[in-house]
């Protein structure tokens, strides 16, 4: 299969996961979802009858579809990543769309970037929007919980807690400047009850949205 035509199968498995955050047993009609994805009734139908084909959705003509168990699986994982996508783009430096792009980074994430997304991110629950961000695969969460302690955000750290800074999700401008302060990858950091201190014994003030943004490996 092209990725163009799975992207397009993608979509419709995330558009029908949203209906089914909504209602769990309700039929979702193919004029709503045909609106919802703005292309006409008749290509909805087509896709869905496809899908259908696949064991993905139940369709009934005339009716409806809902997701089967297999069809729900792919579209709670295809929400996950495009909400994880937005909660990366929300501390990026990026002035473009978010839904727009996250619609287009999600088909590019796979089970590793999943994994190493939602460490790097922190393991959100909600999305920019306040919306809850699906709940990881079962394989997934079991990678993601090995490698928990492995790197985290510095906001994480514990009083007492010590580690390397691994990586700084900054702007360029901003990372000189924590380099001008003695702050760079590899640099130590801990945490004592007064704030945090570089490995030298030197204080840094660092606000919680910075220390959200990096990136630290315990000791």
């Amino acid at each position: 299969m092209s990725g163009h035509f799975q992207e397009f199968e993608d979509e419709y498995l995330e558009t029908m996961y949203e209906f089914y955050e909504r209602d769990a047993e309700a039929l979702v009609r193919t004029g709503d979802l045909s609106s919802a994805l703005s292309v006409s009734p008749a290509s909805a139908t087509e896709m869905i009858q496809r899908l259908a084909s696949k064991d993905l959705v139940e369709y009934t003509p005339y009716k409806g579809a809902r997701l089967t168990e297999k069809g729900l699986i792919h579209g709670k994982k295809m929400k996950r990543r495009h909400r994880l996508a937005e909660v990366l783009l929300e501390i990026l430096p990026f002035d473009g769309n978010a839904h727009a792009t996250a619609c287009r980074l999600e088909h590019a994430i796979d089970d590793d970037l999943e994994v190493a997304l939602s460490l790097l991110l922190g393991r959100p629950d909600v999305d920019p929007s306040g919306r809850e961000i699906p709940t990881p695969s079962p394989e997934i969460l079991k990678r993601i919980e090995a490698n928990h302690r492995e790197i985290r955000p510095l906001s994480s750290m514990a009083v007492g807690e010590q580690g390397s800074i691994q990586a700084m999700v900054l702007a360029p401008a901003r990372m000189e400047q924590l380099e001008s302060i003695g702050l760079t990858i590899n640099s130590v950091v801990a945490r004592d009850s007064n704030g945090f201190a570089l490995g030298d014994g030197h204080r840094v003030e660092l606000s919680d949205e910075l220390t959200a943004q990096l990136l630290f490996r315990p000791s």
